[in-house]
């Protein structure tokens, strides 16, 4: 996930956990408001402005809605403009491709942080690859997506057999595919294709 997805996707729970802050502008706070002494005076008066909205928060939202505020306030003007910008893509985005951004989100804040970790490095590892690289990886999950269960168990039993042979066994069956005459690796191909799909 890319900086700037991360920050739409801050951006997105700031917005969801707290509303629209502007929706309750100008209601006047009653005389004691669980958890409003705990804010900064600014946090303060966007939650008397939305004071409806706060008092309907559990403290747990409350609390999620603050982190997500402050995150917010510690992005860059570039960072939030990205966020804004995935925000109204997001909007534009049909029910169902919605539900799916927001349960993917889910999934993501429910990885301990370790993992967020080295998923925001592998994915910034692939950005730096060359375009053709990516280009290839993007059709091999097309293909891996394609799949069916069966065909997906076999390819992980393959690879695990090969993540078994040492180096040297590695390079011996490498060095056969490339000395094989190109007849030969494409008749490989389509009898591999055609195990895939089974008896027609």
């Amino acid at each position: 996930m890319t900086r700037r997805g991360l920050s739409a996707l801050v951006l997105l729970g700031a917005i969801l956990a707290l509303g629209d802050l502007h929706v309750a502008w100008g209601q006047t706070a009653p005389p004691t408001i669980q958890g409003l002494d705990k804010l900064t005076p600014e946090e303060r008066a966007i939650a008397e402005r939305n004071l409806e909205k706060w008092q309907r928060l559990t403290p747990e939202e409350r609390a999620r809605a603050l982190e997500n505020y402050r995150q917010w306030r510690s992005m860059t003007p570039e960072e939030r403009e990205a966020a804004r910008q995935n925000y109204r893509r997001f909007r534009q985005l049909t029910p169902d491709q919605r539900a799916q951004v927001l349960k993917d989100f889910q999934r993501w804040n429910e990885l301990p942080k370790e993992r967020q970790q080295e998923l925001q490095k592998a994915y910034e590892r692939y950005q730096r690859l060359p375009q053709e690289r990516r280009d290839r990886i993007q059709q091999r999950l097309g293909q891996w997506e394609s799949m069916t269960p069966e065909e997906r168990d076999r390819v992980l039993r393959n690879q695990e057999r090969w993540q078994q042979m040492s180096p040297d066994e590695r390079e011996q069956i490498r060095e056969r595919w490339r000395q094989m005459p190109p007849e030969e690796r494409e008749r490989l191909r389509q009898q591999r294709q055609q195990q895939r799909r089974g008896p027609q």
